[in-house]
């Protein structure tokens, strides 16, 4: 199954400012040492604009799914509408990487459907709670995106 784009009806404001300031404090870290930031473990994830075709590079919590993969939240803090990075998975999932502890790893995204998104999605929230509270703000369905390394594609640093 593929990308699917919802979008809700009513949410909480979109970060501003301030979480696009931590967004660079966050992304010179992680590119720096890894590790989490303020508790969180973040990889900095850079997708291909959707309509520009520049690199975009975003932090995220991520979620491990076991070797060579990661989970990822298009929460957007529960707002109505996705984020441009979600927007730009589902347009090149295939153009991806990420770097995380201190790795670069060329990924391909997929959106999780059903018992599989759901079976994630309970350990997500039980891990992080904070994304359960995102889910009760908006009536958008909140995509839960897998990433998996490339086949073929050797780990790099």
């Amino acid at each position: 199954m593929t990308f699917s784009h919802s979008t809700g009806t009513r949410g909480a404001r979109k970060p501003g400012r301030v979480v696009r300031w931590f967004n660079g404090l966050a992304l010179r870290r992680i590119r720096r040492r890894g590790g989490p930031v303020l508790g969180m473990r973040l990889l900095a994830l850079t997708t291909v604009g959707r309509r520009s075709g520049a690199a975009r590079t975003t932090p995220l919590a991520y979620f491990h799914g076991g070797p060579d993969r990661w989970y990822v939240v298009a929460s957007a803090n529960g707002a109505a509408t996705n984020p441009a990075w979600y927007l730009n998975l589902a347009a090149r999932p295939d153009e991806v990487e990420i770097v995380v502890d201190g790795e670069t790893v060329p990924v391909r995204a997929r959106e999780l459907h059903g018992d599989e998104r759901a079976q994630v999605w309970g350990r997500i929230t039980t891990s992080s709670p904070q994304f359960a509270k995102y889910e009760r703000a908006t009536d958008r369905h909140i995509p839960v995106i897998e990433l998996t390394r490339r086949d073929g594609d050797a780990p790099s640093t």
